[in-house]
């Protein structure tokens, strides 16, 4: 694949700045500021005679959306989407400056560098150049820079279809994941997410007595209560599921037959997965067949002398296709006991279904040609991801979304993991020339 190096070049000084931007959402209405990234994007496209408008659910909290408009209104139209906020950091784990944005040897540095600023980046200075060249799509192109997207959607994406649908109005969507090669028995294969496990974070209040911390023999102590909640929870086991992307995710497994037949048979896989010397790999096979629960937070307690009448635990549980709200509870009466269940308090934080788009549709055999061009001999293996991205909206009003890009071999699966979310985060310049090179094709096939 041919890449431009004036866009690439474009390209990192947009990320760059992204990431110095620091719009680290923590999950709280107050933060994420994603109107410095938000005005970032706008005043990028200034000059190219586009409308670029704005939305702010809450003060700080702007998405922006810009649009090419087709020639043709009955032709597929084609939304690209990037977020502009980002997951907070420990500063003590970082080697450099975690929004330094610094270029160090070839590599740009930064949260946000991997999720996902960096094709948020590419997709503007795409979007930018179809839109000042000669490019005249039958279906209308969409950017959409929205916030909010690391902590739900709520005033993002979500928001957006529910107050502005009109702006976004659009047959394809293509957004974050997707295009990391991975090695296999057949071959390099490149991811192309169609589909996401659900989100259904539940928040438990476990109620105890408050009484002197001096005294606690036979009290009624939250907080001991909670810790035998935790426990259960991390010990809980459901059975996996072998749908169908798992089945072939097995098969482009770097294993022998018998490994795999293991992976295949639902009472033999936790044991396959448990011996595994690679227990990175084998955490992500783990949640890509399993519904997992994950308690991540807990806030209780007022007082070193007092005992707590209240511990809150928050628990980020993912399911699996076809699993509903119901299947959730009946997963925490069986992890819990009747008993427990029955006493602890239990509200939904979100609640999202997994969601799937199919595959055979012109966008997917246009992100097939033109990913495989870059990596010669590949293919594509259809994935379903583990974590959230704003794709669910879209496929909930009727589109088919997907997670794609295009990264180069340094970017391995163990690299990408590794970074995802984690210290050192950082890309190399290789990866933005690919993935601003894909939103540069992509649209220009499938939309003229």
């Amino acid at each position: 694949m041919h890449t431009d190096a004036a866009r690439t070049a474009e390209t990192t000084a947009l990320l760059q700045q992204m990431i110095r931007n620091e719009c680290v959402n923590d999950g709280t209405l107050e933060s994420g500021e994603e109107v410095r990234n938000s005005d970032l994007l706008e005043n990028f496209l200034e000059g190219t005679g586009l409308d670029v408008e704005h939305y702010e659910p809450a003060p700080g909290r702007r998405s922006m959306v810009a649009r090419i408009e087709g020639s043709d209104p009955t032709a597929p139209s084609l939304c690209i989407m990037g977020h502009t906020d980002v997951v907070p950091v420990s500063r003590d784990g970082w080697s450099r400056d975690p929004f330094s944005g610094d270029l160090i040897d070839g590599e740009v540095w930064g949260r946000g560098a991997i999720d996902m600023l960096s094709q948020t980046a590419s997709m503007a200075v795409a979007f930018k150049h179809l839109a000042t060249s000669s490019f005249r799509p039958k279906g209308d192109l969409i950017f959409f820079g929205v916030a909010d997207e690391e902590a739900g959607g709520v005033w993002g994406a979500k928001w957006m279809l529910e107050n502005h649908a009109d702006a976004l109005a659009c047959d394809y969507v293509i957004t974050e994941w997707g295009g990391v090669p991975m090695q296999t028995p057949h071959g390099t294969a490149l991811t192309l997410n169609v589909g996401e496990k659900g989100i259904a974070w539940q928040r438990l209040k476990i109620k105890g007595t408050p009484t002197h911390g001096s005294m606690p023999y036979g009290t009624d102590n939250a907080l001991v209560k909670a810790a035998e909640v935790v426990r259960r929870l991390a010990e809980y086991r459901p059975t996996p599921s072998m749908h169908e992307l798992w089945t072939a995710q097995v098969h482009n497994l770097p294993f022998d037959d018998d490994v795999k037949a293991s992976m295949l048979d639902p009472d033999r896989l936790d044991d396959a997965l448990a011996a595994m010397p690679n227990q990175l790999k084998a955490r992500h096979l783990h949640a890509c067949s399993h519904t997992t629960f994950s308690p991540n937070v807990v806030h209780g307690g007022t007082k070193t002398n007092t005992v707590p009448d209240e511990v809150v635990i928050e628990l980020d549980i993912r399911t699996l296709p076809g699993e509903t709200p119901e299947d959730v509870q009946a997963h925490l009466k069986l992890a819990l006991g009747d008993e427990t269940y029955n006493k602890i308090d239990i509200e939904p934080i979100h609640l999202d279904p997994a969601t799937e788009s199919p595959t055979n549709n012109a966008l997917f055999e246009v992100l097939t040609d033109v990913m495989t061009s870059a990596h010669p001999g590949s293919r594509i293996q259809p994935s379903l991801i583990v974590g959230g991205t704003d794709a669910r909206f879209f496929r909930d009003v009727g589109a088919v979304a997907y997670g794609a890009g295009l990264f180069s071999p340094e970017m391995s699966f163990e690299t990408f993991s590794d970074r995802f979310h984690g210290h050192d985060e950082r890309i190399d310049v290789e990866s933005l020339a690919l993935n601003t090179e894909l939103f540069v094709q992509v649209p220009t096939r499938l939309l003229q």
